[in-house]
């Protein structure tokens, strides 16, 4: 009996040990070296953390108020990033600066080495994620909650959305998604993207386009842009921001 234990035992830490390879775990880890970092840095906003219900695990958020409105974005990273870096950064600061409260929230993130197809078991958590961020603006009082995200974040926040979305959540800035179509979503959409984009993004552009539900929605191409839209980044926060005014109300 103790033969099988051992080897009952040897095969679950086996199979865990491989799912966290296949990306089945999000790398708590690595968060918080990234959360070790941002954090004491941080000069624009401030550092929150929310507990998911699952797993009770705690990430991180960067809120950052805009006073006197009932309106939010929350941000949403791409692949393995945090919710300070490069683009994402500007997004969370600049929209802040035009009026609009923005909570960028930490997704689950694999090794650095992970590829984008490791990535769909940590999907469910995702979501679980923007739902917290979207309880917590609703807390604060806001009313009109906008959800901005990028790449793999666009990915993860299509699960909440085409889940059971919280009525206060009344649209969606989708960058450089790689893939898809939004019927599923029924909110305004800005599906926006470079003309240097990664293939998969503009392969797939105008079937996404195709796959608007709601007459608000858009798609925008953004001249000389790359996936990260280095360089393009006011074209960015203004296309954003002229969405969020046009569909926060």
């Amino acid at each position: 009996m103790r033969k099988n234990s051992l080897w009952v035992a040897g095969l679950a830490i086996f199979l865990s040990v491989n799912a966290w390879a296949a990306g089945g775990v999000a790398d708590y880890a690595r968060e918080k070296k990234w959360a070790d970092e941002v954090v004491p840095g941080l000069v624009v906003g401030d550092a929150v953390y929310l507990e998911t219900p699952r797993g009770h695990h705690k990430f991180l958020t960067l809120f950052t108020e805009a006073g006197g409105t009932d309106k939010a974005a929350i941000v949403v990273h791409g692949l393995g990033i945090h919710p300070d870096w490069g683009m994402i950064g500007v997004l969370r600061t600049e929209l802040a600066d035009r009026g609009f409260t923005t909570l960028s929230i930490q997704m689950p993130i694999l090794a650095a080495d992970a590829r984008g197809d490791q990535y769909p078991p940590t999907f469910p958590e995702a979501a679980e994620r923007i739902g917290e961020a979207v309880a917590f603006l609703k807390a604060k009082g806001y009313k009109q909650i906008a959800i901005v995200s990028h790449s793999m974040g666009a990915r993860m926040s299509s699960v909440y959305l085409t889940g059971q979305p919280d009525p206060a959540v009344k649209a969606w800035a989708s960058l450089g998604i790689p893939a898809g179509d939004y019927q599923a979503v029924k909110l305004p959409i800005l599906d926006l993207y470079g003309d240097n984009d990664l293939p998969p993004v503009l392969t797939h552009a105008g079937k996404r386009k195709q796959s608007f539900v709601t007459a608000d929605s858009r798609q925008v191409k953004i001249a000389r842009a790359d996936h990260f839209f280095n360089g393009r980044e006011a074209e960015m926060v203004a296309a954003v921001a002229e969405f969020l005014k046009a569909t926060l109300k």
